[in-house]
């Protein structure tokens, strides 16, 4: 889990670069300003659970169940929040309607703020 942690991190980190470059020179060209916003929203918080995840691929031992769910809700949170942000940014551009999206975004932004509080939970716990 340690390293996949990892691994996962580094890759939305990268994705993350990515994506923010394409955002500020070829997407600024196809997306309304609101819709361009969005995305960046979504690159911003893709790049917060990277360095999130890199944290505690490096700090945990991930010996408990507890330690994992702290790393898959940021994995999973983060791949519904932002690539559901990202489909929706695009929408327009693309001619479809993906408005049932929407109410899927705040349940992975949940999870990474659960995510979150089990991190602050361990820290408690153990001490660190």
């Amino acid at each position: 889990m340690k390293t996949l942690t990892l691994v996962i991190g580094a890759v939305y980190g990268l994705l993350s670069v990515i994506l923010g470059a394409f955002g500020a020179h070829a997407f600024r060209k196809i997306l309304s300003p609101d819709r361009l916003e969005s995305f960046e929203t979504g690159v911003r918080y893709q790049m917060f659970a990277a360095f999130f995840l890199l944290f505690v691929g490096w700090i945990l031992k991930f010996e408990t169940k507890s330690e994992n769910w702290i790393s898959w809700l940021m994995i999973f949170g983060t791949l519904i929040f932002s690539f559901s942000i990202y489909l929706l940014a695009f929408q327009d551009h693309w001619g479809v309607k993906l408005s049932f999206l929407g109410p899927i975004t705040p349940i992975g932004g949940l999870m990474m703020i659960i995510s979150w509080v089990m991190l602050i939970l361990y820290f408690l716990r153990n001490k660190m």
